[in-house]
This record gives structure tokens, C-alpha cells and sequence, in this order.
């Protein structure tokens, strides 16, 4: 009797588990991580090279000025290519711009990225929030994995020129001393379905 009773048990907690709504739920995280991936990418390719062409034509301060006059400007562009209902940005608990401060859960999960960095633990490749029953977060870490980074985001004051530009352009800038594989922030693309 307890047998049949187990198997019965078992059957109904099957039954419910695949019920729709879980199937739906996946449906909508697996959409989430489709447009944050692409979503997020696009933002990236999209600054990086710009950030690439200015640091190439002008150095370290044609880059500062791009990051200050159009960083912003094609986040919004990129915005704008994607489809409706999903917004890309970027966040930094150590954020150069207070518009990339990060808000609500956004905190914990950088917080959490930054834990586990610490401990010495691999990153995921990207983190999915669920907010409400119509909308998820899918985070991305960015990770300063390249030199090049860290010559406005390292250390600023063995170059006194930039560091006074810095501190003109962004008077709260709390963006710099990383170094090499620290996490610098994450790319949120927020998904309404």
C-alpha cells in the first residue's frame, strides 16, 4: 500500500512539474538568454569599437572624450535596433557615470559576481533574474581582460593629464584602481514578455 501510495505521489509531482506554467516560465527564460546574449553583445561590439577607432586616432584622451560624449548616445542607438520590449545597459558597483549605478537586485547580483571572483570561483557566463511573472534580467559580467582597460580604469595617477580630465569630466568617478581579471560591472538587457 505504501508503494502505490509512493508511486501515486510521485505521478501527481511529475504531472505538476511539467505542467505549463514551468513550461512557459522556461520558454521565457530561454528567450530571456537569446536576447540577452545577442542584446548584450550588440552593446558590446557596438562600444568597444568606437572606443577602439578613438583610442587608435587619439590616444587615451580621445577615448575619455568618446566614453564622456557618446558612450550614452549608442547605448540608446543600440536600443533602439532591438526589439520591442528589451533595453540594454550597463552597471558597475564602482561606476564612472552615476547613470551606470546599479539599482534594487542589481546590487546583490554584482555583489555576487564580486564574491565569487574573490573566492577564486569561475564566473558564469551570464546570470537570469526573475523580476515578475513579464519580465526576467539577464546580467553578463565584464571582466577587465585586456591591458588596454586598465589605461582609464587602473591606475590614473601615473598619468596626471588623464586624472585631472577624469576628475573634470566625472567629479564622482569611482572607476579606477582595477587590475587585470577584476570584475568591472555587468551588461543587463531587461526582457519583458
Amino acid at each position: 500500500m505504501k508503494l502505490l501510495h509512493s508511486m501515486a505521489l510521485l505521478t501527481l509531482t511529475t504531472t505538476l512539474l511539467m505542467a505549463t506554467p514551468g513550461d512557459e516560465q522556461e520558454k521565457h527564460i530561454q528567450r530571456t538568454v537569446d536576447l540577452g546574449k545577442s542584446s548584450a553583445t550588440l552593446l558590446l561590439q557596438t562600444l568597444g569599437k568606437n572606443m577602439k577607432a578613438n583610442m587608435k586616432s587619439g590616444g587615451v584622451m580621445n577615448a575619455l572624450n568618446f566614453c564622456s560624449q557618446e558612450a550614452f548616445t549608442l547605448t540608446d542607438k543600440v536600443n533602439t535596433q532591438l526589439e520591442k520590449g528589451v533595453e540594454v545597459k550597463r552597471i558597475s558597483l564602482k561606476y564612472r557615470n552615476p547613470a551606470n549605478a546599479p539599482q534594487g537586485n542589481e546590487i546583490k547580483i554584482l555583489n555576487s559576481f564580486e564574491n565569487l571572483k574573490n573566492e577564486n570561483v569561475i564566473l558564469p557566463k551570464f546570470l537570469v533574474e526573475y523580476v515578475d511573472a513579464s519580465t526576467y534580467k539577464y546580467y553578463q559580467p565584464i571582466v577587465i581582460d585586456n591591458a588596454v582597460c586598465l589605461k582609464c580604469h587602473g591606475n590614473v595617477s601615473e598619468n596626471p593629464e588623464l586624472q585631472k580630465a577624469i576628475a573634470e569630466k566625472y567629479p564622482m568617478d569611482k572607476a579606477t584602481g582595477y587590475k587585470m581579471n577584476d570584475v568591472r560591472g555587468a551588461v543587463v538587457v531587461t526582457v519583458k514578455h
